[in-house]
């Protein structure tokens, strides 16, 4: 029990969630009004095409209407950014994490769900628990920071594995030697896209690639130092690679991957950055008007008629 309680507890310092929260609710406005818009859009629509997800009917959530969406859009900004600077930590954060489920299930309520929102909506939910916390509280710790953090980790993992098992589950493992990838750069040219299309050998390695890697995903959780970084770079990579060649995104999800980063040092960086300014600005001189002190001096022969 102990060894369970440290793992999905660990004592960690409140400034990495002072520092994600930094990170998440400035990220829930990019989310709502450039990624997942279609809200607005969907309260104006016919209610028959309404498909309520098992949530909103378990919260008794409404079906979408024009006042509503709009109220609700200025109720997540007003909550993420006074939770974004630290103010009202819990009232906020979950009045925050309660609209964006809101609006994301309302968004997926008429077509397919994006897994990628799942670690998102985890983080929103269990960021609040933690209470107050500074950026500054680096050598703070406990237990209910390692609490979220690790429950924002766990969310982010699951995202791969179970994107996994899903392709095993409707595909089976000749999914890896299909056509899905071909398929998907035929309909979505871009970049290097179509040459990587135009090779099914290497179409066939990515996918034994990502499908390997995502079964693997979990891994992160106990991954420390230089393995940790160069699993996150791996990811950080294959998102990049689906956006250059897809122009598919997965940033609810990347950006919940910062959870598995110290995030705590940021603080002694900036520290380091600001002593560093100060220390410069105390070597510069004094700019000022230059002043000859020679011009106060007598001239050479008045001094020797004097004399």
């Amino acid at each position: 029990m102990n060894a369970l309680r440290s793992f999905l507890a660990p004592t960690l310092p409140l400034a990495r969630v002072a520092w994600l929260r930094r990170i998440i609710y400035p990220f829930v406005w990019l989310d709502v009004l450039w990624i997942v818009t279609d809200p607005i859009p969907h309260g104006d629509v016919p209610p028959s095409l309404y498909r309520g997800l098992a949530v909103r009917s378990l919260l008794g959530m409404p079906a979408p209407s024009h006042t509503y969406v709009r109220v609700l859009l200025v109720v997540i900004l007003v909550s993420s950014a006074v939770a974004a600077f630290g103010k009202l930590p819990r009232l906020a954060g979950f009045v925050c994490a309660v609209g964006m489920l809101d609006w994301v299930s309302n968004a997926f309520a008429y077509s397919k769900v994006d897994h990628d929102h799942f670690a998102l909506m985890v983080a929103l939910f269990v960021l609040p628990t933690v209470g107050r916390a500074s950026t500054r509280d680096v050598d703070v710790r406990s237990e209910a920071a390692g609490w979220a953090i690790r429950m924002v980790q766990i969310g982010a993992v699951s995202i791969y594995a179970l994107s996994a098992w899903a392709k095993m589950r409707f595909g089976g493992w000749g999914w890896a030697n299909g056509a899905t990838l071909i398929w998907a750069l035929t309909r979505r040219p871009n970049g290097i896209g179509p040459w990587v299309g135009s090779h099914p050998a290497l179409t066939h390695a990515l996918q034994w690639t990502v499908l390997i890697a995502e079964f693997c995903a979990p891994i992160l959780l106990w991954l420390k130092g230089r393995a940790l970084y160069a699993a996150l770079l791996f990811w950080a990579g294959f998102h990049l690679s689906t956006y250059v060649m897809l122009k598919i995104h997965f940033l609810p999800l990347v950006v919940c991957l910062f959870a598995f980063l110290p995030l705590e040092r940021l603080g002694s960086v900036r520290d380091r950055v600001r002593g560093r300014s100060a220390r410069l600005e105390r070597r510069d001189p004094p700019r000022g008007p230059v002043v000859d002190d020679r011009a106060a001096l007598p001239a050479a022969g008045h001094q020797t008629g004097a004399s």
